[in-house]
C-alpha cells in the first residue's frame, strides 16, 4: 500500500469516542441511518477541524454503496475544436478563430482518432469542445455518425449541457420561451446519431454571483438541469460536476450538491423509486444575506415546487442502486435515466483570467470530495477524476469517498496541471496498481457502470 493510502487509512481506525468535534456525532448518526443531510450538516462538514471523521464518514458510505472495488475504464478523449465564442474567466481552454493554438478537426482526424480507440481496447470517447460560432449544425451529428462508421461499439459521451444549448441555437431551435423543445429535438437528433450519454461538464458553481463573476454569457442553473431532465427523459444516463476552488463560497458548494440531489430526487423518481416525503428542516427557509440569490430558494425547496418530489437515499436499507435495477430487468433505458456520477473538479488558475487566485489546497480537495459523498445520498458513485486530482491523490480519494478514478484518458486539452502536455495518460496497469494500493479490486466498466470482460482488445459486458 502506498504512503500516503497507509497514512489515510490509519485515521479510519477513529472511533466515535475520539472525534474532536462533538457536532459530527449527530451527523454521524443520520449518515448510519441512511439519512439526507442538510444544508447546515453541510457547513459543519467543511467547518470542523476534525476533517479526518469527515473522510472516514465518507469511506463508509463509499463502502456500503460499492464494497471492496474501484472502478476505472479505458477511454479516449476527444477536443473537436477550442474555438469558443465565450470567454470564461477560469478557461485556459478556449482560442478564438484566429488566434495562435486554435484548432478545429475535420472528420476524417475524428475517424483515425476513433480507430486509435479501439485499437487501443477503448469502450467509452468522452467528446466535448468549445463553443465554435461558425461550424453548422450538421458537423456534430456527422461526427458521431462518422465515429460509428469506424467503431460501432464504442460507447460516445458526448456536449456538455452548454455545447447542448449552443447546438439547439446554431440549429435555430432554441427559443427562450420554450426552450426544452428545442433542446429536447437536439438531444433526440444526437441520440439517433449514437450518443450514447452526455458528460458533466459545464455547471461550475450554480449560483448566480459566481456565475456573473467568473463565466457570464455561458447557460445558468436552471438551463443547464433542464438539458440534464430532457437527457434522463430521453433515457441517456449523465454525469455532473462542480468545479470549486476561485470565488465561491463553501454554503454555494453545498447549495449546487443540494439542486443536482433534487434533480437526482425526480430522476429517480420517474424510474419508480418511492422515496419519504421531505422534512421540515429540508424546507426551511435560509438566513438573510446569503449571496446564493435564487438557486437557495431553489435548493430550500422554495421554488419549482420541488417540495412535491420526495427524498430518495440510495443509503436507506433494502433500496439497490439504479444500476443493479437495470441489471435485474426491472428498469430499462426506456424509463428514463439519472446522475450516475458526480465528478467534483478543482480550479487551477495557471493561464486563467483568475491566475491570482491561489487554487484549493490538497486538504481542502479531499474534505470537498467527501462532503460531496456525504451530501449526494442518492448518488450511485463519486469519481476522483486523477487527470485533475492527480494519481496519487486519487488514491487517497478511494478512501475518502469516491468508488471510480476514471481511466486511460490519452488526449486531454482542458487542464494541464503541473505543466503537462495535453498527451496525459497513464495504463491500464497504472490504474489497477492504484487501486490495489488503496486497498481495493481494480473493476473495469464500461460507461454506465457494466462489468467488462475482456480477451485483449475484444471486449464484452459482463452479464
Amino acid at each position: 500500500m502506498s504512503t500516503a493510502a497507509t497514512a489515510i487509512n490509519s485515521t479510519h481506525a477513529l472511533s466515535p469516542a475520539t472525534h474532536a468535534d462533538p457536532r459530527l456525532d449527530a451527523i454521524r448518526a443520520k449518515v448510519e441511518a441512511g439519512e439526507r443531510l442538510t444544508l447546515d450538516d453541510g457547513e459543519v462538514l467543511f467547518s470542523t477541524p476534525d476533517i479526518w471523521s469527515v473522510l472516514e464518514m465518507a469511506d463508509s458510505v463509499r463502502r456500503r454503496l460499492t464494497p471492496g472495488i474501484a472502478y476505472y475504464n479505458i477511454n479516449r478523449h476527444l477536443n473537436y475544436s477550442n474555438v469558443c465564442a465565450l470567454s470564461c474567466k477560469f478557461c485556459e481552454f478556449y482560442r478564438k478563430k484566429d488566434q495562435d493554438g486554435a484548432y478545429t478537426r475535420d472528420l476524417d482526424y475524428i475517424r483515425g482518432q476513433a480507430r486509435e480507440a479501439i485499437e487501443n481496447g477503448a469502450t467509452e470517447m468522452h467528446i466535448v469542445g468549445g463553443l465554435h460560432p461558425y461550424l453548422p449544425w450538421d458537423y456534430y451529428p456527422d461526427m458521431l455518425r462518422a465515429i460509428k462508421e469506424v467503431a460501432p461499439d464504442l460507447h460516445l459521451k458526448a456536449f456538455t449541457a452548454v455545447e447542448v444549448v449552443h447546438l439547439a441555437k446554431i440549429a435555430k431551435k432554441y427559443k427562450a420561451k420554450d426552450r426544452v423543445e428545442g433542446i429536447r429535438w437536439v438531444l433526440s437528433e444526437l441520440k439517433d446519431a449514437g450518443l450514447g450519454s452526455l458528460p458533466g461538464g459545464g455547471a461550475e458553481v450554480f449560483d448566480d454571483r459566481v456565475h456573473d463573476e467568473t463565466h457570464k454569457g455561458k447557460i445558468r442553473s436552471d438551463v443547464w438541469l433542464d438539458v440534464h431532465r430532457v437527457a434522463h427523459e430521453l433515457g441517456l444516463n449523465s454525469n455532473c460536476t462542480i468545479l470549486y476552488g476561485h470565488v465561491e463560497q463553501r454554503r454555494e458548494r453545498l447549495v449546487h450538491m443540494d439542486m443536482l440531489r433534487r434533480a437526482q430526487d425526480r430522476a429517480l423518481h420517474r424510474l419508480g423509486y418511492e422515496g419519504e416525503p421531505m422534512r421540515p428542516e429540508w424546507l426551511r427557509s435560509q438566513e438573510d444575506g446569503f449571496a446564493g440569490g435564487d438557486q437557495e430558494a431553489e435548493a430550500s425547496g422554495e421554488a419549482g415546487g420541488d417540495n412535491q418530489i420526495p427524498v430518495v437515499s440510495l443509503l436507506r436499507p433494502g433500496v439497490e442502486s439504479p444500476e443493479r435495477l437495470r441489471e435485474q430487468g426491472k428498469i430499462t433505458a426506456d424509463d428514463g435515466g439519472y446522475f450516475q456520477t458526480l465528478i467534483p473538479l478543482p480550479f487551477f488558475p495557471d493561464g486563467s483570467e483568475l491566475e491570482h487566485l491561489p487554487g484549493p489546497s490538497g486538504l481542502e480537495n479531499y474534505r470537498t470530495l467527501a462532503v460531496a459523498r456525504l451530501m449526494l445520498d442518492n448518488f450511485p458513485h463519486i469519481k476522483a477524476f486523477w487527470i485533475m486530482q492527480t494519481l496519487k491523490m486519487a488514491q487517497v480519494m478511494l478512501q475518502s469517498g469516491a468508488d471510480d478514478i476514471d481511466g486511460t484518458v490519452v488526449w486531454y486539452d482542458i487542464t494541464k496541471v503541473g505543466g503537462a502536455s495535453t498527451h496525459q495518460e497513464v495504463t491500464v496497469w497504472d490504474l489497477q496498481k492504484a487501486i490495489r494500493e488503496a486497498g481495493f479490486e481494480p473493476v473495469e466498466r464500461d460507461t454506465l457502470y457494466r462489468r467488462v470482460k475482456r480477451d485483449g482488445k475484444k471486449w464484452r459486458v459482463e452479464t
